[in-house]
């Protein structure tokens, strides 16, 4: 396995525990829980996505040759 599935794993588990301090509630209007849903896992995809690349490509740019 490579090592940016274990990136992904860690940063899942990180992005997973913080966004379950967000009170979309407030967000959204009354009985759109779908929408609201959706847009949630969208949000976890994206900002998941984005800090694994990041850190990736951040130890992958500091190496030393």
């Amino acid at each position: 396995m490579s090592v940016k599935f274990f990136i992904y794993l860690g940063v899942t588990i990180l992005v997973i525990y913080a966004m379950d301090s967000l009170n979309i509630n407030q967000i959204f209007k009354k009985n759109k829980v779908i929408q609201a849903r959706i847009f949630y896992l969208l949000l976890g995809l994206c900002i998941i996505y984005l800090i694994t690349n990041f850190i990736y490509d951040f130890f992958l740019s500091s190496k030393i040759y």
